[in-house]
C-alpha cells in the first residue's frame, strides 16, 4: 500500500472538469478519474466535436458526464447542487483560430462568458476550491518576441492583410524568438488568443481575490490519438494525414517555413497531471510543448513521406491572424514542473497515423 505522503495532491480529491469529453479530457481522465474520490466531467457535446453527441468510448468509465453548457448559469447550478468540487480543470473553450475571426461572439462567450460563469456559479454555491488549473494556449503570445540585429529585444505586432498580400512572410532584419512565461509579454494576435488571455485575466483576478491557487498551462500545438479527424479546425496534422493518406499534396501555406511547436497529447496529459500532483503555489504558469520548433514543410513532408504520397506543395495562400513562427521556452517549465516532454515528433506522427487507421477500420 503506497505512504500517504507519495500521493499525488489530487488523490481523493473530488474533481470537475470542463470539457472534459474532448480530446484533451479524455486524455486526462485515463490518469486523473482512477485516483479521484468523484470525477465529473461537464460537457456540451457540441456537434462540431461530438458527432453523434453521445459519451465519448475513450472516456474512463469512472468518468461521470454531465451534459451541460459552460455559458448557462442553469446548467452550472444543476451541477453544484449534488457535486461539490474541490479541484477544478477548466478545458472547456472554442478553439479555431480562423473561426474565431468571423464567429467572434460565439468564442467570447464560450471562453470569456463561460469563465465568468463559472467563478460565479462557485461563489453563487460556496464552494470551497482548492486549486483551479486552466488550459490555455501559446496565441495568446501571438507573434511574440523579435531579436534585432544588435540584440535588442521588439514586438513587431500583427501581419497586417496588405504585409501578406505581398508576400512579406517574416519581419524584415528580425529573427523570432521562442515563447517563454518567464520573459514574453503576451500580444495575441486573433479573437481566439484575446479570449484565451482574457481567461487569463479574470482566473488571476478572480483567484487571488478569492485566495484560490491558480496553475495556467499555455499549451502549444497538441496533436494525437483521440483529435477530431472530421473538425477542420482542431489542428493541421489531422488535416495532413487525411490529405496524405487519400495520396493527395498536401498543401502549404505561405512558403512553406512557418513553424509551430508540435506537442504530443500523451505530453500534454502529463503535464496537467504533474501541476495537479503537487500542492499549488498561488498562481503559476507553465509553458507545455516540445520546445521544439518545426516547419510546416518538414511537418508535412514527414507524413507525405509516411503514407508515399506526392510531395507537399508551397502555394503562397495565407490566413489572416495567424503568427509566422510559435514555438516555446521550456526552461521556465522544466525548473518548476516535475514532468519532461518524452514522444519526439517522428514517433508521436507515426502513433497517431496507427490511431487514424484503427479508427478507419472501425468504420470499414
Amino acid at each position: 500500500m503506497s505512504d500517504q505522503n507519495t500521493l499525488p495532491y489530487f488523490a481523493g480529491k473530488r474533481i470537475l472538469v470542463t470539457g472534459g469529453a474532448g480530446f484533451i479530457g479524455c486524455a486526462i481522465a485515463a490518469l486523473l478519474a482512477p485516483e479521484a474520490a468523484r470525477y465529473v466531467v461537464m460537457d456540451n457535446l457540441h456537434p462540431q466535436v461530438h458527432k453523434t453527441q453521445t459519451r465519448p468510448e475513450a472516456l474512463h468509465e469512472r468518468a461521470e458526464l454531465m451534459v451541460g453548457d459552460v455559458t448557462v448559469p442553469a446548467d452550472w447550478d444543476r451541477v453544484f447542487a449534488e457535486f461539490r468540487p474541490e479541484v477544478i480543470v477548466h478545458l472547456a473553450a472554442e478553439t479555431g483560430t480562423g473561426q474565431s475571426l468571423t464567429e467572434a461572439s460565439r468564442h467570447g462567450l464560450v471562453n470569456v462568458v463561460g469563465t465568468t460563469q463559472m467563478t460565479d456559479a462557485v461563489g453563487r454555491h460556496r464552494i470551497a476550491m482548492q486549486h483551479v488549473l486552466l488550459t490555455s494556449s501559446r496565441a495568446v503570445y501571438g507573434e511574440g518576441a523579435w531579436r534585432t540585429a544588435d540584440r535588442q529585444i521588439t514586438y513587431p505586432g500583427q501581419r497586417g492583410h496588405a504585409q501578406l498580400e505581398a508576400a512579406q512572410w517574416d519581419f524584415p532584419g528580425l529573427v523570432s524568438l521562442p515563447s517563454s512565461v518567464a520573459n514574453t509579454i503576451p500580444h495575441p494576435t486573433s479573437v481566439y488568443g484575446a479570449t484565451k488571455l482574457a481567461q487569463e485575466h479574470i482566473l488571476a483576478a478572480w483567484s487571488l481575490s478569492m485566495k484560490v491557487p491558480l496553475s495556467i498551462l499555455r499549451l502549444q500545438n497538441v496533436y494525437g490519438p483521440g483529435q477530431s479527424l472530421t473538425n477542420s479546425y482542431t489542428g493541421i496534422v489531422a488535416l495532413f494525414s487525411r490529405l496524405a493518406r487519400e495520396k493527395k499534396s498536401i498543401p502549404l501555406y505561405e512558403d512553406g517555413d512557418v513553424t509551430r511547436d508540435f506537442v504530443s497529447i500523451r505530453d500534454v496529459a502529463s503535464a496537467i497531471v504533474a501541476a495537479l500532483a503537487a500542492p499549488p503555489a498561488a498562481s503559476q504558469y507553465f509553458d507545455v510543448g516540445s520546445g521544439v520548433a518545426t516547419s510546416i514543410h518538414t511537418l508535412a513532408s514527414l507524413i507525405a513521406d509516411y503514407y508515399g504520397a506526392p510531395a507537399p506543395q508551397v502555394n503562397g495562400q495565407f490566413r489572416d491572424g495567424d503568427v509566422r513562427h510559435a514555438a516555446c521556452d521550456l526552461s521556465s517549465t522544466l525548473a518548476s514542473l516535475r514532468w519532461t516532454p518524452q514522444v519526439k515528433l517522428d514517433a508521436g506522427l507515426a502513433e497517431l497515423q496507427d490511431w487514424i487507421a484503427s479508427e478507419e477500420n472501425k468504420q470499414a
